[in-house]
């Protein structure tokens, strides 16, 4: 509230009059306001901020997993291109695959369900 205490408010309201309720009224919502936005708009931009960086990251790793995966697949393309001729031509696409299900697992095993 204020600093002029309890015994000041009294006395205040004694020369006021009836101007000393609608005071404090207005005080009080001036006070219950200030403490909403302390409460509410402070955190929540603070965790937007931590929401964002979180998003940027995870498109990040995601972009990076498809070009990892696309990596091995083109590699092995290019060194086996030869051997993996007609009926084994998917086997780069699916050794890719695998390596990427192996990357979402490793990442699903890293996610935790408690407190650390």
């Amino acid at each position: 509230m204020t600093a002029r205490g309890l015994a000041g408010d009294k006395a205040d309201q004694g020369s006021k009059g009836t101007d000393g309720a609608g005071e404090h009224l207005s005080e009080l919502v001036n006070l219950v306001v200030a403490y909403a936005k302390q409460e509410t708009i402070t955190p929540l931009r603070s965790l937007t901020r931590f929401v964002a960086w979180g998003v940027a990251g995870a498109l990040l790793l995601a972009v990076g997993g498809v070009l990892a995966a696309l990596t091995i697949v083109r590699l092995l393309q290019g060194e086996l291109g030869n051997h993996l001729g007609g009926n084994l031509s998917w086997v780069p696409y699916g050794v890719g695959l695998v390596v990427a299900a192996a990357g979402a697992a490793l990442a699903a095993t890293r996610i935790s369900k408690g407190v650390r």
